[in-house]
């Protein structure tokens, strides 16, 4: 039956001589956006909640390891099967939600969640069931959840600038600048243009310091043995398969069929199960299709030809896994607020399309009180907020908003 259900890769396969054929600049230079996104914010969302979970700068880098080194090659296999723009990273709200599980699980327990939550999208992927899956899950009060472990983010991006004005303002001044002005912000994106004024700004003040000890530059992966905790499984596993199958795919998935693309969700869905399942051993949260990358790699040229986009930002991640302990010990020896204002604006327009999404439409209670329960950081069980914000949420609002569920149920239907 999986057989079936897994969706056929492009006839006639791919070769190095259509490759060559289908290479162009645009495509280049596309795939080459699309890696630096990947390699700025959100590597420092990695760093963030790491640090924060008491995690070694060996263990952050075998982390970046897994999800540039490893999931380059997913991404790699991917484009050139189905010749698409199918690239893959890294949940980011999963991320985020592992910083709270980190202060009271082991790191080791969080491991075995990864693995958990990777079978768990195997087997989804190979029922068939996630479109439908997805088609029934309330988005509100998903994004409610998401919205309620984004804020730390958007907190430690003001307290940066209050606490470290003459990193984290330039960063932001121009941030805004190049967003304000699309013309200036196509030239250099402004997480770029961001980055480059913080080092800039770090570099002036004098603060950069890398320690006496030399790096080490290739990398070494630190394997985790994975323990099993009911408490791990409780709190991260159903958060991160809907992290990653609702929220990361979902937007990925919509972002391809908008350019024209017919996205193999199956294939995807365990494609991400396996991979989650191999890069946890690295201490890598789950593997995801991306939304934003995938945008960039699809936003101009040639619909047939934007795999090529994707091929090249899958060298680019494998070679920049490669050196992942370099360039976490860079980033490290930055001061604090550098990576906090990264990483807000990393997530400001993720942030505000929770909002919206939670709080547009339908399940606006439900939502709302996922998104109070997170921020409050209620825990019961020693499992953490995020699962009780998503409980209490669909609680309030199957009691209280049955014709929202009646509504997607009719939507699913008609579908």
């Amino acid at each position: 039956m999986s057989e079936s259900l897994i969706e056929r890769p492009a006839r006639p396969a791919t070769t190095l001589a259509r490759l060559r054929a289908d290479f162009g600049a645009t495509y280049a230079a596309n795939g080459l956006i699309g890696f630096i996104f990947a390699a700025t914010g959100p590597v420092a969302v990695i760093l963030s909640v790491g640090t924060r979970g008491g995690l070694s700068q060996a263990e952050l880098a075998s982390w970046i390891f897994g999800a540039f080194f490893v999931n380059g090659f997913l991404t790699l296999a991917a484009c050139w099967l189905y010749r698409q723009p199918l690239a893959f990273f890294w949940t980011i709200p999963g991320t985020v939600l592992v910083g709270p599980a980190l202060q009271h699980l082991s790191f080791q327990q969080v491991v075995g969640a990864f693995l958990a939550t990777g079978l768990l999208m195997v087997l989804l992927g190979l029922s068939g069931w996630v479109r439908r899956a997805m088609a029934l899950v309330p988005m509100p009060i998903v994004m409610g959840m998401v919205a309620g472990v984004f804020l730390r983010f958007g907190i430690d991006l003001v307290h940066a600038l209050r606490d470290d004005p003459w990193v984290a303002l330039p960063m932001v001044a121009l941030f805004l600048a190049l967003s304000a002005r699309p013309a200036l912000g196509r030239r250099l994106p402004p997480m770029i243009g961001a980055l480059l004024v913080g080092a800039l700004a770090v570099a002036l003040s004098g603060r950069f310091d890398p320690g006496s000890t030399g790096a080490q530059w290739i990398a070494a992966p630190v394997l985790q043995m994975p323990q099993w905790s009911w408490r791990a499984m409780v709190e991260l596993v159903v958060p991160l398969a809907i992290t990653v199958l609702v929220v990361q795919n979902g937007q990925g998935v919509a972002v391809l069929k908008s350019a024209g693309h017919a996205a193999p969700v199956n294939a995807i869905t365990v494609a991400c199960g396996a991979w989650s399942m191999l890069t946890a051993f690295a201490g890598t949260v789950s593997t995801c299709l991306t939304g934003p990358t995938n945008a960039i790699l699809s936003s101009s040229g040639e619909r047939e030809r934007h795999y090529v986009a994707g091929i090249v930002v899958a060298l680019l991640a494998i070679l920049f896994g490669l050196f992942a302990p370099l360039f976490a010990k860079l980033m490290l020896a930055s001061p604090p607020a550098f990576i906090a204002t990264l990483a807000g604006l990393a997530m400001l327009r993720v942030l505000q399309a929770s909002f919206v999404t939670a709080f547009g439409s339908r399940f606006t209670l439900g939502a709302l009180v996922t998104f109070v329960v997170t921020v409050a950081d209620f825990s019961m069980l020693n499992i953490g907020a995020a699962f009780w914000g998503l409980v209490a949420g669909f609680a309030v609002s199957w009691w209280l908003e049955r014709a929202d569920f009646e509504a997607i149920r009719a939507a699913a239907r008609q579908a």
